[in-house]
């Protein structure tokens, strides 16, 4: 009994410092595939397999009700403690080469999302890829006001040049 309670305290916890959770059925995996799964997942994600009546309890407790009606057959979560889209990209990649691994559904930042959703997330680029985009725009920008900046006073010194030109050929 405080085994159980323990248990659901550390999945509270979980629930409630986790950016997201994505909810998955692992059924006929082998253990030797779930270690390589929670590999994958490490950097950004803790894979936990628990007892379906123990998540419900922690679930409940932690007030997320997105998996009501989900918890059944041997279920385990994805708590997202990094990047929740390298967290989806990690699970699609590993449930197409094991298609045992079935994606349910999930929950990002208190809102619920369909399997569907969680597949969308995985299709986003991660945030590294994202922001090193948006740094190579502002700099592409940055160099074409500098280029710009730079090409007014070179006219300048240029019309100048070519008129100094003229007058000392008169």
């Amino acid at each position: 009994m405080a085994d159980k309670k323990a248990t659901v305290a550390e999945l509270k916890d979980k629930f409630s410092s986790s950016s997201a959770v994505i909810l998955t059925e692992y059924r006929g995996l082998t253990v030797t595939q779930l270690k390589e799964l929670r590999r994958a997942l490490a950097n950004d994600a803790t894979y936990v397999v628990a007892k379906n009546t123990l998540l419900t309890i922690a679930a409940k407790e932690a007030g997320v009700s997105a998996f009501e009606g989900q918890l059944f057959g041997p279920s385990a979560l994805a708590f997202v403690h990094g990047d929740a889209v390298s967290v989806a990209k990690a699970l699609k990649d590993f449930a197409k080469a094991n298609p045992l691994l079935v994606v349910k559904t999930g929950v990002m930042d208190g809102v619920a999302l369909s399997e569907a959703e969680v597949k969308k997330l995985a299709d986003l680029e991660t945030r590294e890829v994202l922001l090193a985009k948006a740094a190579g725009a502002l700099k592409a920008s940055l160099f074409k006001a500098a280029y710009t900046f730079n090409a007014l006073p070179s006219g300048t010194v240029r019309v100048v040049d070519a008129l100094r030109q003229k007058q000392e050929s008169k």
